[in-house]
């Protein structure tokens, strides 16, 4: 995610209460052991949560969702949607009862393994399950939830709007982090669990639209237009996306064949098409530093609106109306780090957010920058700035996620490149990406891989720059390799 300029140093991330996974007790009345159950003392008893420091009742631990397969009818006019989720999972525990997270919307009927099941939604969010039967560990399952109603935007104080948001151009998309999937598909709400994604998504005709991954045959009927798209690699659901608009739809290719879907909403197109139309560079010059593209499909969607963000929602980011090439370069490095490496916490959100802002400094540089000279200039001009120092980059505290990472977290990158060397530091990127590639990883993770790929005792360099408040001591403020 890339902030729009004024918002960086001041983001707050509203996460709501994750998913539960809760044990029916015998006797009682169903609605009262569903709320009693979804206490949060009761979720830790049931050992619900995925296990994030920050919000420890997000996700959960008794099951892993495989697919996600979606059928979504939505009118622009009415802005009404109504679902059918297919969720394809794994118990990892024995389970009699388990939540699926879903903001806003009203579920008409829950099936699980072919079978009716009990359900009650709780708060703002729970909609708590209790098959027929219970489910086995070890075994697969396929929850089915109808679903409908008008979708919710999310309203962050810092951020602005996330979630489904109603285009200025009359149509509508699901965009925000870390929670806006869930106002238009139950979800198991965690980066943690991560899962393939299919959306056939029906509209009106003369509307379009796009979703995640490879693009698939569109039909019509009745004067409606369902589209169908498949995104196989496993994404975390934040970066799920699905926007709806009269489009236009560039289709290209990447020199190796893989697919480019651009799609511009009215209005857009004429300023926009020239910074896109770089995006195969910008890919070709990425996969020099960080290895292969790590996508079936590429592409954008470009929306008419000032929203307080782009997004790196994955295979197809989209961006606001202020974004620039910039952003391009931001949004397409989280196509290595964040969306096929995915954090483990939100404690980690450097390894998504530090390293997509290096890389817009590593186009600079491509472009002829001299990053040793402006690295010099940064610490000049902020060396006296205590609020620059002030946000830790690991570890830093929750609501404070989005301090930091942009700015004082791309000069820590420079640093380390600095501290390690150029042909160390990005060997060790390529082989961090190939060791965790569609899956997750945490920041003490990264400081260990670079110690051992380095062969230097970089425990002070790491604290000093992340995990620590404030200016780092010269030593680590000016490695040897940034020196005059």
């Amino acid at each position: 995610m890339k902030a729009r300029p004024y918002l960086i140093a001041l983001v707050l991330v509203v996460l709501v209460a994750g998913l539960l996974v809760v044990f029916r007790t015998p006797g009682g009345d169903p609605a009262q052991q569903a709320r009693q159950e979804t206490s949060p003392q009761a979720a830790v008893e049931a050992g619900a949560g995925a296990g994030d420091a920050y919000y420890p009742t997000d996700g959960n631990s008794g099951y892993d969702v495989t697919l996600y397969d979606l059928a979504i009818t939505y009118d622009p006019g009415s802005r009404k949607l109504d679902g059918v989720a297919t969720v394809t999972a794994t118990a990892s525990q024995d389970l009699s009862r388990f939540n699926l997270d879903l903001e806003g919307l009203k579920v008409s009927e829950v099936q699980v393994g072919g079978q009716p099941a009990k359900f009650v939604q709780e708060g703002d969010h729970e909609l708590v399950i209790t098959p027929a039967s219970p489910l086995a560990k070890s075994k697969p399952f396929t929850t089915v939830v109808t679903y409908g109603g008008e979708p919710t935007t999310i309203n962050d104080a810092s951020l602005g709007r996330s979630g489904w948001q109603i285009s200025s151009t009359g149509g509508a998309f699901a965009a925000g982090q870390p929670h806006s999937a869930t106002t238009w598909f139950p979800a198991n709400d965690t980066p943690r669990d991560k899962a393939a994604l299919k959306v056939a998504a029906r509209v009106p005709d003369g509307w379009t639209a796009i979703s995640n991954g490879l693009e698939g045959p569109a039909t019509r009927d009745g004067g409606w237009t369902t589209f169908t798209w498949s995104e196989e690699t496993p994404l975390a659901t934040y970066l799920a996306t699905v926007a709806i608009d009269k489009f236009e739809v560039v289709r290209s290719k990447l020199p190796d064949g893989t697919p480019v879907v651009d799609a511009y909403a009215p209005g857009t197109s004429a300023a926009k098409k020239p910074i896109q139309s770089q995006g195969p560079e910008v890919l070709a010059y990425l996969e020099t530093k960080f290895g292969p593209y790590p996508q079936r499909a590429a592409g954008s969607i470009w929306v008419a609106d000032q929203i307080g963000f782009s997004l790196e929602t994955q295979t197809r980011p989209i961006y606001a109306a202020w974004a620039d090439l910039e952003t391009v370069v931001h949004e397409n490095a989280h196509q290595w780090f964040g969306d096929s490496v995915s954090i483990e916490n939100w404690a980690d959100i450097c390894l998504n957010e530090c390293l997509a802002s290096y890389a817009q400094w590593l186009w600079l540089e491509k472009e002829g920058t001299d990053l040793d000279q402006r690295y010099r200039d940064n610490v000049e001009q902020r060396r006296d700035r205590a609020a620059f120092w002030a946000p830790k980059l690991y570890d830093m505290g929750k609501g404070n996620e989005f301090r930091g990472v942009y700015d004082k977290g791309l000069m820590g990158m420079h640093a380390l490149r600095k501290q390690v060397g150029d042909d160390v530091f990005f060997k060790a990127l390529q082989t961090w990406l190939v060791k965790h590639r569609d899956g997750n990883a945490s920041w003490p993770e990264f400081e260990e891989h670079f110690k051992q790929a380095s062969g230097q005792p970089l425990d002070g360099f790491f604290a000093a720059w992340f995990r620590k408040s404030g200016i780092p001591e010269d030593q680590y403020l000016l490695p040897v390799g940034v020196r005059r």
